[in-house]
């Protein structure tokens, strides 16, 4: 076994393991601690761009994803504020029945593109000529904006929707204080004592 086998074994079993930790108690009984869990599964996947030389992509998950949204995500988490008592313990519902067996569908649909898409392929020889771009902004970009575009946008509009779904969350989490009652009709402010009244003499003949 190389030492590039090594170190993939190792990266992709620990994204795994965090990812799992995400979920699963007891890190995943608390939103922050599934948050930091996501924060290491998304270095391990740096990680892996890394070995597959798409030193590009593994920057952009460490600046962007471990670094810019993660932090997003975890002063929404913060600002939501949930305690204990506001986390409803988990049940079994039609709803999440539901959303689990489409998650199975989309797993296996992604497993078909995943097996059909890699079907026949070969491993690239990275170091000839016709690859020496590989990885690099301006090829990126190229394939990003052409062979892949209506994928990138569809990613676009995934995003806007969870910028949305966030909004929806936090405004629902806001407590707002219902104005004070006025005073009953008849109400009376206490008069003044004598050692008030002398304090409010004193005071108004020093100002003079």
């Amino acid at each position: 076994m190389t030492g590039e086998q090594i170190m993939f074994y190792l990266l992709g079993g620990g994204a795994v393991l965090a990812s799992a930790a995400m979920l699963l108690p007891p890190m995943g009984r608390s939103p922050i601690h599934s948050a930091i869990s996501l924060i290491v599964s998304f270095f391990f996947l740096a990680g892996l761009y890394a070995l597959l030389s798409a030193h590009m992509l593994s920057v952009l998950q460490i600046i962007v994803y471990a670094g810019a949204v993660m932090v997003l995500f975890t002063f929404v988490i913060m600002l939501l504020n949930l305690n204990a008592d506001e986390l409803q313990e988990s049940r079994i519902t039609p709803g999440r029945i539901a959303a689990g067996i489409l998650a199975l569908f989309v797993f296996g649909k992604l497993a078909t593109a995943i097996q059909l898409t890699t079907a026949g392929a070969q491993s690239v020889d990275l170091s000839d000529p016709g690859f020496a771009n590989f990885g690099s902004v301006p090829e990126v970009g190229r394939m990003m904006y052409t062979t892949f575009l209506v994928p990138f946008e569809l990613v676009s509009v995934l995003l806007l929707v969870a910028a949305v779904g966030a909004v929806v969350l936090a405004k629902r989490s806001m407590k707002y204080v219902d104005r004070p009652l006025p005073p009953p009709a008849g109400f009376e402010h206490p008069a003044p004592s004598d050692d008030e009244g002398d304090h409010d003499a004193h005071a108004h003949g020093g100002g003079h």
